[in-house]
């Protein structure tokens, strides 16, 4: 795969993954990949740092198969926090989440 079709495939694979849709590079301000309930934003890079993988790694082993791992991150001085989890993880737990059934297929749909 070329190295600049490489961030296509994850949104494809992150849109299959949540039973959605790829909008794709339309020129609009839009998110990557659409469902009923989300709008996906993805970010590929050749590594993600230790910091964030690690621990990630670590609450899924802890959090075995009937609890959900969470990675929480905050920033100093900030009233809110990021959540992280495994794309895996979160399709297993919440499934196909339906873009056919409830968002449809034009960009009518879009926030």
């Amino acid at each position: 795969m070329a190295r600049t079709s490489t961030w296509k495939a994850v949104e494809r694979r992150t849109a299959a993954a949540l039973g959605g849709r790829r909008l794709g590079a339309t020129g609009a301000a839009n998110p990557d990949v659409l469902t009923p309930g989300l709008a996906v934003e993805c970010k590929h890079r050749a590594a993600l740092p230790a910091w964030l993988t690690e621990p990630l790694r670590k609450i899924r082993e802890q959090a075995g198969s009937r609890r959900l791992g969470l990675l929480v991150l905050h920033e100093k001085g900030r009233h809110d926090s990021i959540v992280v989890l495994s794309l895996a993880d979160f399709a297993a737990r919440y499934g196909d989440l339906g873009i056919d059934k409830q968002c449809g297929n034009s960009d009518a749909d879009l926030p």
